[in-house]
């Protein structure tokens, strides 16, 4: 056996990647790889971020190992190929290979594990098909087929499909229980190096999916420390800075995570990985949250240019700006659109306050119902919390004061139970309407005090400047004004208050825009709570 190849596999087992690689390049120069050797630098090759050996590594294991007339193997370097032009996005020749795989076992009518590594590609199809129950039964078995045959790599592949397909049915409770078992594999160090860092990341990708921040951040503390483990590691610890970015977002960690993304997204751009383009959306909803909209807006359209359309971020970010108009036409458009249980959470709620602060209440209303319906089924302390500060802010668009108050208070004891402190904030300007309304000034001035001292903690300038009073400048408004803006406060849209007022609906739009400017903000919610902040209403 050639010296290199020794030393090669020696590094292997030492889990030395980058030695690994070099020793199994200079191995193959020397025509030294057999079939398993190909694996093997298939493998480090992709560890260490040398892509370009990758895909040509693996075919020739698989054209090695059928020349030995090892079918199954060669079946699965052929999955491995195909497994990493999907993740590639290289959809086309990825089917290939996995036919190719296919036409080979039916062909030598083999029984091993390479089948059940097809049935793992097959039940990923059957989920992104929305057929949850075939989608279960393919990664069971597939599974199983990894027990027969002591094929921990496939057991843990089949078992990740199941997961995925059960919380895609919407039984959360079952599916993540089936991911973490996995996970226990994943850290017990039981599965091969590549086979690991996908369990990782997509049982992290799923928690976030869930909405399960909690279980998120714990595993991906622990991703963080799997990769700091493996010298030389790439392509899971870009993706694990992008997770983590997640995660501190979340826990109001805004400096943090916008250092995590921005490293994501280097590490992540050669050579290119799609994870890249969540990176930028997380950029850009940090930097829309801190009022850099230049920039907020730059990440957004880099994360779609990257495929990650940029919903609700984008329509969030034109509300900020003061273009309603805009922001309403980009959340219907988005409603329309994302239909997955994942993602439609969130863009529900952000209808929810583009439409409570446009006058949209009954929009506003059947968004927060149908977040509400979605929470309804036991799921995520996260997306309860959610539904509850929907519920609350359409209750308010729609003044009901006694309604709005009882969801918010539940939903800010949620969030901060959760240690979402800007969620919590947000909430607490809600509330303080609430108090407005019920003449609680007070109580009012308790919520926007704690709100304010965290806006600016975390650096939220825009939420800071509308929950702050100005001090100065000409900011009265005229009777007219005085009055729009009180049936603004009790919910009535433009149409409804140009009716009250014998006014056109155009003239309401006036006095509302010159309401804006003279109180320094850029949406309705924003002028009652200042207007309630003043005693002028």
């Amino acid at each position: 056996m050639a010296l290199s190849l020794e030393q090669g596999r020696a590094a292997y087992a030492a889990g030395a990647w980058t030695r690994a690689f070099q020793h199994l390049l200079a191995a193959r120069d020397e025509g030294a790889l057999d079939g398993d050797g190909w694996d093997r630098l298939g493998e480090v090759a992709h560890l260490v971020g040398h892509d370009e050996h990758t895909g040509r590594a693996w075919e020739h294991a698989h054209l090695a190992h059928r020349q030995a007339g090892n079918v199954d193997r060669a079946a699965r370097s052929a999955f491995w190929l195909a497994l990493w032009l999907l993740l590639q996005g290289e959809h086309a020749p990825a089917s290939g290979w996995l036919g190719r795989a296919r036409a080979l076992l039916d062909e030598c009518g083999v029984d091993g594990a390479g089948r059940g590594y097809l049935l793992v590609t097959a039940s990923m199809d059957a989920t992104a098909a929305g057929d949850a129950a075939h989608a279960e039964a393919l990664g069971g078995e597939a599974a199983e087929i990894g027990r027969r045959f002591d094929d921990r790599d496939l057991w843990a592949l089949g078992r990740l499909t199941t997961g995925e397909a059960v919380l895609s049915s919407g039984d959360v409770g079952r599916g993540m229980a089936i991911l973490d078992e996995l996970m226990v594999a994943a850290t017990l160090g039981e599965l091969s190096p590549i086979a690991t860092g996908i369990v990782y990341c997509a049982v992290i990708e799923a928690c976030m999916h869930a909405l399960d921040v909690g279980r998120a951040a714990e595993w991906t503390d622990a991703l963080t420390r799997w990769c700091a483990d493996q010298p030389g590691l790439v392509p899971f610890r870009g993706q694990c800075l992008v997770h983590r970015a997640q995660v501190l977002h979340a826990r109001g960690e805004w400096e943090a995570a916008a250092s995590e993304a921005a490293g994501a997204d280097r590490l992540l751009a050669d050579p290119p990985h799609p994870a890249r383009a969540l990176a930028s959306y997380v950029l850009g909803d940090l930097h829309r949250l801190r009022g850099s909209f230049d920039s907020a807006e730059s990440a957004y359209r880099q994360a779609n240019s990257l495929g990650y359309p940029p919903v609700p971020g984008m329509a969030l970010l034109r509300l900020a700006q003061g273009r309603a108009d805009d922001a309403v036409v980009g959340i219907r458009r988005a409603l329309e659109e994302v239909v997955d249980r994942a993602h439609r959470p969130a863009v529900l709620a952000a209808a929810v306050d583009i439409y409570a602060a446009s006058g949209a209440v009954d929009d506003a209303t059947a968004a927060a119902a149908e977040l509400e319906a979605l929470a309804g089924d036991g799921s995520t302390p996260v997306l309860q919390a959610m539904a509850d500060h929907s519920r609350g802010t359409a209750a308010l668009a729609a003044g009901d004061c006694g309604a709005a108050l009882v969801a918010l208070r539940r939903a800010c004891s949620r969030w901060l139970a959760l240690d979402m402190p800007y969620e919590a904030a947000r909430v607490r300007v809600a509330l303080a309407r609430a108090c407005g309304h019920l003449g609680d000034r007070d109580g009012a001035d308790a919520e926007l005090d704690s709100a304010r001292a965290v806006f600016a903690r975390l650096g939220a300038a825009p939420d800071l400047a509308l929950a702050t009073p100005r001090v100065g400048g000409d900011h009265a408004l005229s009777a007219r004004e005085l009055d729009v803006l009180a049936l603004v406060a009790d919910g009535r849209t433009n149409r409804e208050i140009g009716t009250t007022l014998g006014i056109s609906e155009h003239t309401v739009a006036r006095h509302l825009q010159n309401t804006f400017a003279k109180l320094g903000v850029s949406s309705r919610a924003a002028a009652v709570a200042t207007a309630f902040e003043r005693q002028l209403l």
